[in-house]
């Protein structure tokens, strides 16, 4: 489940400070000529990937990150990017939070403050959804510059209208052999996606399709 555990951005990639050697060096070697890997835990957690909303302008995290923890980010990440700690009930803001650069999908019951931190944060414009009747939208969805990936379940008629309100492809789809936790179960931004190594050819072929990835062929299965 490496969404659990990795935030990927144009900007930087957050991944825990490491166990596992070998995982972590996969996102050293395909990104780090191009963005910053940075090494960090959340609230003493490694789930990173759960705990965070992030995207090329900013990262919101919530309230049980530490200050060391805070300062490491600041010190690490891009001068450019604005970190935000948030006070929020619902604080595995990786589960509720689904974003790209310019627009965020946000799980209904989410704090009106923190609807207005993640939009002067990360700059983009909020909306309250569910996906196939889940609230966990971040768990249930990924969403690029280039395109988005949702539940499985979620209906065309919904997924026509989602595509409207975002202005971005759409499709429904599955990672790890036909797990609707697409959020958990990959990352990927504008260039280059990592998921588990259960995918199938079809689900590979599928995110290389609405994620614009065929015409540079990056993907890498963990």
């Amino acid at each position: 489940e490496i969404g659990v555990f990795v935030k990927l951005t144009n900007s930087y990639c957050l991944v825990p400070v490491a166990e596992c050697e070998a995982f972590y060096s996969v996102f050293e070697g395909e990104l780090s000529d191009f963005i910053k890997v940075v090494h960090t835990t959340i609230g003493g957690c490694r789930v990173v990937g759960t705990l965070c909303a992030g995207n090329k302008n900013g990262l919101v995290v919530p309230n049980s990150t530490t200050d060391k923890e805070l300062q490491h980010l600041r010190n690490t990440l891009p001068d450019s990017v604005k970190i935000t700690r948030v006070e929020e009930r619902l604080s595995a803001l990786g589960n509720v939070v689904a974003c790209n650069d310019y627009v965020a999908l946000v799980h209904p019951d989410i704090d009106r403050e923190t609807e207005e931190v993640l939009a002067d944060t990360l700059g983009v414009e909020v909306f309250r959804q569910t996906l196939a009747d889940q609230v966990l939208v971040g768990s249930y969805s990924v969403l690029t510059n280039q395109g988005g990936m949702m539940h499985p379940k979620t209906p065309i008629e919904d997924q026509d209208e989602l595509s409207s309100l975002l202005q971005l492809p759409l499709v429904a789809g599955t990672v790890n052999r036909g797990s609707s936790a697409i959020g958990a179960g990959m990352v990927v931004n504008d260039w280059i996606a990592f998921c588990g190594r259960e995918t199938t050819a079809t689900e590979i072929s599928l995110i290389e399709n609405i994620f614009k990835l065929s015409d540079k062929g990056e993907h890498n299965n963990i």
